[in-house]
């Protein structure tokens, strides 16, 4: 199939900035109960109301549902137009060809909405195809159900394959959401951000702080508790401090910017829309800082050549 396809645009033009929810009502990874609340959660969705945000996404399996249900609680509190994305977990028992409408349905009743703006798949699993999974997103988009189909981990083949699909249908990919930031750029070197920037596919950045990694709080001897610890293990850590450092000093250039800030503003630099996550007031405010400013063409090829530097060191 051949680059550079038409798109229309889509309900994620002009977005720089959203909040990922995962930790929305999750006990098992995030500790939900623990070590924050409902209370916190509602604090935080008004919080990045104010800031400016208005693009939330969420899944059918954040919080076993829970995070789903938050933002429908919380949606009727503001007059603001939200844009709403969830997932749908294509599951192998999920055989039906209902099977999306059903996972959308159960979805949308639990957001307390008739349409939501962006349905995505939330990985590639088989045994049903992306080819069938792109037939049920397009009956209900055609349906009215959703506003935008988007994927989630989709490498570049399964992409070409799903605009395809898709597009026999005349209907647009919207999204692709990856994991992207400094410590994580395959995406990149694989070219798949080219050809989604060439097909008018936004790409959704989630994880663009490595849970926390890229805030400069860790070190070798203050390294991340639980599951983060294996993954970002001392030797990663030492590894990354030239680009902390040098984040640090960016940021100092830019009115004191925090690492956290130039790490996001980074990822925005490449043109896709960050989705941090964020359970209380003071990280939303720490994200919220990532816009209304750009660093500069050279900060960003500094930023690379370091990022570029861990990456070697690591491999």
């Amino acid at each position: 199939m051949d680059a550079q396809i038409s798109s229309k645009s889509t309900v994620l033009d002009g977005i720089e900035l959203g909040i990922g929810t995962w930790a929305w009502g999750d006990r098992l990874v995030w500790g939900y109960g623990n070590q924050y609340s409902a209370a916190e959660i509602e604090e935080t969705f008004h919080a990045a109301i104010d800031s400016g945000i208005r693009f939330f996404d969420t899944a059918e399996v954040y919080g076993q549902g829970k995070s789903e249900k938050f933002i429908g609680q919380l949606l009727p509190s503001v007059n603001d137009q939200i844009i709403v994305a969830t997932k749908i977990m294509p599951f192998p028992w999920r055989l039906s060809k209902d099977a999306l409408r059903k996972t959308l349905t159960a979805s949308l009743k639990r957001l307390g909405l008739k349409k939501v703006d962006l349905y995505q798949m939330h990985f590639p699993m088989p045994p049903v195809s992306v080819e069938s999974w792109m037939q049920q997103m397009a009956d209900v988009y055609e349906e009215g159900l959703i506003s935008a189909v988007g994927v989630s981990n989709y490498n570049l083949e399964l992409i070409k394959r799903s605009l395809d699909a898709l597009q026999k249908r005349g209907i647009p990919l919207a999204s692709n959401q990856m994991e992207y930031h400094l410590l994580e750029r395959r995406i990149e070197k694989e070219g798949l951000l080219d050809f989604c920037k060439a097909n008018g596919i936004k790409v959704i950045a989630y994880s663009p702080l490595a849970m926390g990694i890229l805030s400069g709080k860790y070190t070798p001897d203050n390294p991340p508790k639980g599951t983060r610890s294996a993954h970002y293990n001392r030797n990663l850590l030492e590894a990354i401090q030239p680009l902390i450092k040098l984040m640090k000093s960016i940021g100092m250039d830019h009115e004191g910017k925090t690492a956290s800030q130039v790490a996001l503003n980074w990822v925005i630099s490449k043109g896709t829309l960050a989705i941090p996550g964020a359970k209380n007031i003071g990280q939303v405010e720490q994200n919220s800082g990532a816009i209304g400013w750009y660093l500069t063409e050279d900060e960003v090829r500094k930023l690379d050549e370091s990022s570029d530097a861990v990456s070697k060191i690591i491999s």
